[in-house]
């Protein structure tokens, strides 16, 4: 299969850029850096690029780890052409989480549901833990070893994706797993995987826990400020492992608008589908069934007028009512 997009990228080509979603988190980083090593050994040399910020400090640090090179949309727009071919690594265009960019998104490499159908030159689109797996098996069906690097940053996004393997695992991703650890290095990713938090992120946990409301087993909570979108994931997760919450979601004010994470432990509450049909409207958002993000602009939170979170928080409970979870 993956002998298809090599094919594609030599036809397409020479200049090729590789985009992950707007605020690329570990996996999407070692999805992005593996598929670009891997092409390179054919004689293709993309170059990896992301709109939005890398504001999650493990993110930022796996980049100095592994030697990693991501340029940023705006780095890289002015050289790049409408009949540049792009392939979308964990994220797909239209998905709500990806800018289009000025060049022509010829192929997706995804591990997210399909919300709406998109035609590409060549897709590759599974329900898996991580983009990581997906990456690994192109690897091993061309028989090729990954560098110590490469075999840690896929090995490094698999965990993060997965919550060390307690969300969302299949079989292909401990296949993923038996296939890269005895080729990573145990060094570099146990640096990574402690200290992963700044000092101000304290902060946003306060602030959270100090707005956190519980409508039977649905947990609700705002940070009235700017947080990195990891940051907002973490917290999703850190009010998940309380007792009386099956389902979260967290939302965080920013500049332009308001980012949203949605969290679910239970099978007849799917993240994904709840971020969406909430949102329907007002903003954009999806995801797994486990866990999903969203963003509503600017202009769309000011006619919900000061009590914002309120009439935000209404949608959600309105949707898991819809969905049976709720009695509102």
């Amino acid at each position: 299969m993956v002998q298809d997009l090599i094919n594609l990228c030599k036809e397409r080509g020479p200049k090729i850029y590789i985009q992950t979603h707007n605020f690329p988190d570990p996996d999407a980083i070692g999805s992005a850096f593996g598929l670009q090593k891997l092409l390179e050994h054919f004689g293709i040399n993309p170059i990896l690029c992301y709109a939005g910020r890398i504001d999650k400090l493990s993110t930022s640090r796996m980049l100095e780890e592994f030697d990693i090179t991501i340029y940023s949309y705006e780095d890289v727009k002015h050289d790049m052409k409408e009949t540049d071919p792009i392939i979308c690594v964990d994220s797909q265009k239209n998905g709500g989480n990806i800018q289009d960019f000025v060049g022509d998104e010829i192929a997706c490499i995804d591990h997210h549901p399909t919300f709406k159908e998109e035609k590409y030159l060549y897709s590759d689109i599974r329900i898996t833990g991580s983009c990581a797996t997906l990456i690994a098996q192109y690897y091993k069906e061309m028989d090729l070893t990954p560098s110590e690097n490469v075999a840690s940053a896929l090995l490094y996004g698999l965990k993060m994706d997965t919550s060390q393997f307690a969300r969302g695992v299949t079989d292909l991703d401990i296949a993923a797993l038996r296939f890269l650890f005895p080729l990573h290095n145990k060094a570099k990713i146990t640096r990574l995987e402690q200290n992963t938090m700044a000092f101000r992120d304290l902060k946003a946990y306060g602030a959270a826990i100090e707005h956190i409301q519980v409508y039977e087993r649905f947990g609700y909570t705002l940070v009235p400020f700017a947080c990195p979108d990891g940051l907002i994931a973490t917290l999703a997760d850190f009010i998940l492992a309380l007792d009386e919450v099956e389902v979260v979601v967290v939302i965080s004010e920013r500049e332009d608008g308001l980012k949203i994470s949605v969290r679910s432990e239970i099978d007849n509450v799917h993240a994904g589908y709840l971020i969406r049909d909430a949102l329907q409207g007002m903003g954009n958002g999806g995801g797994h069934a486990s866990m999903a993000g969203g963003f509503i602009p600017k202009a769309n939170v000011e006619p919900l007028g000061a009590y914002y979170e309120s009439a935000i928080r209404e949608k959600f409970m309105d949707t898991l009512e819809k969905m049976g979870y709720l009695k509102v």
